[in-house]
């Protein structure tokens, strides 16, 4: 799930179907369900920050007591809509975590070829907001940095910015050739593969039995199989309905 959002709402959402939690509108890259309080993904890179300043804002003025969480990539630091988020979110106190996944390549531009300055952290930091760096291949130390960013921001002590430091295994579309990368770092990093680092350590720890990682692993597997099952057997939206929600001025 994502934030609440059932698993089969979202694979809905990607099939295009209407139950999806945007109705099958919004493909791989709207997500969006209100009454979860997730606004989604945006395909504009960076684009969720000044949204995220936005919510910040809102519930500020309305005097809510709420933690708005922005998540995005190393790549939308480059971006002047990083720049002016941080400065506003900043300079209004507004009480948003910031979340960067930094993972060393923005779709195929390594961090040191589009970055001066890759300490991302001394980006945020020079805005004066309170920064964190974490191990983000570290499950327990990715966990308590999202603590204690939560918790300062509760705490009225204005807007965090924390960098998790991972890496993606995987192309970044089914179209990425990963001409950009040696194989060999792939590798590399594959052997700090977080679920199989944490479990390693649940295992030493006698926290967690082989019997019991493989009942977590086949319930995992079931729910994903359902969540497609509920996809495929979706519902589409019927034609006469296409324009709908469509606007033009």
């Amino acid at each position: 799930m994502l934030r609440g959002v059932p698993m089969g709402a979202i694979l809905a959402e990607l099939y295009g179907k209407r139950e999806g939690c945007s109705g099958g509108r919004g493909g791989s890259m709207h997500l969006f369900d209100a009454g979860k309080r997730f606004f989604g993904g945006n395909a504009i890179v960076g684009g969720g920050l000044p949204i995220a300043v936005g919510l910040g804002l809102a519930d500020v003025l309305a005097k809510r007591s709420r933690v708005t969480a922005c998540f995005f990539g190393e790549g939308a630091v480059a971006e002047g809509a990083f720049h002016e988020s941080m400065n506003l979110a900043q300079l209004w106190r507004l009480p948003v975590a910031f979340f960067c996944e930094n993972n060393l390549y923005a779709m195929g531009t390594a961090l040191a070829r589009s970055e001066s300055q890759t300490d991302l952290c001394a980006k945020a930091a020079s805005y004066g907001m309170a920064t964190i760096k974490v191990d983000g291949m570290d499950v327990v130390a990715v966990h308590a940095a999202a603590r204690q960013a939560c918790a300062q921001v509760r705490a009225g002590q204005g807007p965090v910015f924390v960098e998790f430091q991972t890496y993606r295994f995987r192309a970044h579309s089914m179209f990425d050739p990963e001409l950009y990368r040696d194989k060999a770092e792939v590798e590399e990093w594959k052997k700090r593969g977080p679920i199989h680092s944490y479990t390693a350590r649940l295992k030493a720890q006698g926290d967690l039995t082989e019997a019991q990682f493989l009942e977590l692993d086949r319930a995992a597997m079931q729910e994903v199989e359902q969540a497609v099952a509920y996809a495929e057997a979706g519902t589409w939206e019927p034609v006469a309905e296409l324009t709908r929600h469509v606007t033009a001025t």
